[in-house]
């Protein structure tokens, strides 16, 4: 498959030749096991791309009969004639399916596509910015800004922009290696790479533990669900949040051991300085009290223009109960005259009477056209009001008590109707999560008792 990926984008293979198919399809029995063994091996310690979809990878087929059967079957298929972007459709079909069948596997890296798709459509890459995804997961958000690139009405490129786009353009970390290798497969498969010997785009690390020096035109991302972090971290601020390791970030303005505000920081840092970043959040980020909850808030409103904020429904995510939004906000230089950067706030409510599930109604692009119609793209000082869009003024949101940002205005119909409330495991799913929010705010609380004695 490296060759006829080779073939069509004129490039050379990048396995070495003592490792590529040809040389393993011929063989059986257990010279076929141990060549195969050997080969993963060594792979696996190749640099770039190469290294990174290998890493850890292991053979399950110790039987050499099962090995070429498997064998045999791959080798009997056409795969030559298939395009590039055929084969990618294919692999993110399989993860799909994956993240639906595996609730404890991929589902939770899995974004749906259509509100990625609506994303980077109201985002509008262009070619030459860099795109960047902190928690990239299978790679949804990178493939997708890819896609746009070339969609057919998109400005054509030379040939320098098309090799850059494919090899300088897009970059992600996971913390997971799993991840990271279907992730670098994933954009492999698409005809996304680094040149041959190359760093591969996507990087196995925890994106929150050091400062980077990049920076990046453009933010795509939903970072992982889950309140507390694994680590301890220690802000500009001089306070610690204990846990296990440390976060030494003199970039990080607030101490949190919320993941989400966490992310929203590094998200700050890493923006380039005319940036513009659409991120899915969880409904606590905008509503959660205390210095780092309210100080966040603050910053995005002030420093940077939080212009859109999109209320997803819920049932669209593998883990039940979510409640989530993405945010959407660009990097702006401070202002001499300390006026905010943000001059109004515009709320789109996806999720007040809509109602949707993973199988039986899953969402949609077509549910998503009215709020890419609103946005505006590129002309957003021409938007109007409707009853699901709402402006809101920046001096009227920092007047809020606490600086809650979780704003709705539609009546909610279900409270009338017993027959339109969510499916017991979802409103079970949101007690969960509710009386957990409530423990860790508790903990916070008793925790700062405990400093202060």
């Amino acid at each position: 498959m490296d060759q006829e990926r080779s073939a069509l984008l004129g490039e050379p293979s990048s396995i070495p030749e003592a490792w590529r198919w040809e040389r393993l399809a011929p063989l059986a029995g257990d010279e076929l096991e141990l060549r195969y063994r050997h080969i993963l091996e060594n792979l696996s310690r190749e640099g770039g791309l190469i290294g990174t979809i290998f890493r850890g990878a292991q053979n399950k087929l110790t039987d050499p009969a099962k090995l070429k059967r498997v064998v045999s079957l791959i080798d009997a298929e056409t795969w030559i004639g298939i395009g590039v972007d055929v084969k990618g459709a294919i692999y993110e079909g399989l993860l799909e399916r994956n993240a639906a069948e595996v609730k404890s596997g991929a589902g939770q890296y899995f974004t749906p596509r259509p509100l990625i798709q609506a994303m980077v459509h109201v985002l509008d890459p262009q070619v030459g910015e860099t795109v960047h995804d902190p928690a990239c997961g299978t790679g949804g958000f990178l493939l997708a800004a890819y896609e746009y690139l070339k969609r057919p009405d998109a400005p054509k490129m030379d040939r320098t922009q098309q090799r850059r786009l494919r090899e300088a353009t897009f970059s992600g970390v996971d913390i997971v290696d799993e991840v990271v290798r279907l992730a670098a497969m994933n954009l492999y498969l698409h005809g996304i790479a680094a040149e041959q010997g190359g760093a591969s785009p996507i990087r196995a690390a925890d994106a929150l533990a050091v400062e980077p020096n990049e920076r990046y035109d453009l933010i795509l991302t939903n970072p992982p669900f889950g309140k507390k972090s694994s680590y301890r971290v220690v802000g500009e601020d001089g306070e610690m949040d204990s846990e296990r390791e440390d976060y030494e970030r003199g970039d990080f303005k607030f101490t949190t051991g919320n993941k989400q505000l966490n992310f929203m920081q590094h998200i700050m840092t890493v923006m380039a300085s005319h940036g513009r970043a659409g991120v899915v959040l969880p409904d606590n980020v905008l509503f959660e009290a205390g210095s780092a909850g309210e100080g966040i808030r603050r910053r995005l409103l002030e420093t940077f223009d939080f212009h859109t904020l999109l209320r997803l429904p819920t049932g669209i995510f593998y883990k039940p109960g979510v409640k989530a939004n993405v945010l959407f906000f660009d990097k702006r230089p401070p202002r001499a005259d300390g006026v905010p950067n943000t001059l109004a706030l515009w709320i789109y409510d996806l999720r007040t009477n809509c109602h949707f599930t993973l199988k039986k109604n899953p969402l949609a692009a077509g549910d998503l056209q009215v709020f890419v119609a609103c946005y505006r793209t590129g002309a957003r000082e021409q938007r109007q009001e409707t009853e699901r869009f709402r402006r809101f003024g920046v001096n009227e949101l920092l007047a809020r008590d606490k600086l809650n940002l979780d704003i709705f205005w539609l009546k909610d119909e279900s409270l009338d109707d017993v027959d339109s409330l969510p499916a017991p495991d979802v409103i079970a799913a949101e007690v969960v999560e509710n009386l957990q929010a409530a423990l860790e705010a508790f903990q916070t609380v008793a925790d700062e008792l405990a400093v202060r004695r």
